[in-house]
């Protein structure tokens, strides 16, 4: 008896020298999901930042351009942030000129972004969305959902576990009831 008793004490005890030193406290934010295992440097100072950092909220991904038909969607975009952002949305903005309508550099594009819309929500450096040049996180999201952007400000909407919810096409205002529904549907969802 006693011989089982020690067997099962050095088993517990390599089994806490085996564990990692942390562990995930209450509210942490949780594991980083492959669908936000990337980095891309921030539009504004082009400092790598990690998607990481939005592990555990419900992220809604757009590709934006500044010289587009669609550009006043930024004001919207704005606007579901600055209302959901306490509850757990980012608003992630990808700028490109896959359709020709992004000119500017990283500069110019933050500078028009807040001098004339007043964004406030992340945005990353201009890259490619679309084939097989596309950056690595819509070459990502285009395979989850099956379809990639058309044009300027498609939306990806991704949930707080990581898992790609749906996409929406540039027709699909920020504030139309099926996405404001879907937001609101997964900001619910724990």
């Amino acid at each position: 008896m006693l011989k089982t008793y020690r067997f099962v004490a050095a088993l517990l005890a390599l089994a806490w020298l085996a564990a990692p030193a942390t562990s995930q406290a209450e509210g942490a934010p949780a594991a980083c999901p492959a669908t936000l295992n990337h980095t891309f440097a921030r539009l504004q100072d082009e400092k790598p930042q990690s998607l990481c950092q939005y592990a555990g909220k419900v992220v809604l991904v757009v590709n934006t351009a500044s010289y587009c038909g669609f550009t006043p969607q930024y004001q919207g975009l704005e606007a579901l942030y600055g209302k959901y952002r306490e509850r757990g949305l980012v608003v992630l903005g990808f700028p490109s000129n896959d359709f020709e309508q992004e000119s500017g550099d990283n500069k110019q594009i933050a500078d028009f972004c807040e001098n004339t819309y007043g964004v406030k929500f992340p945005m990353f450096s201009k890259s490619s969305v679309r084939g097989p040049q596309a950056n690595a996180l819509y070459r990502q999201l285009a395979q989850a959902t099956g379809r990639q952007p058309l044009w300027n400000f498609h939306k990806y909407l991704i949930a707080r576990n990581g898992a790609v919810v749906t996409s929406y096409t540039t027709l699909t205002t920020p504030d139309s009831p099926a996405l404001v529904g879907e937001i609101e549907k997964q900001l619910a969802a724990r």
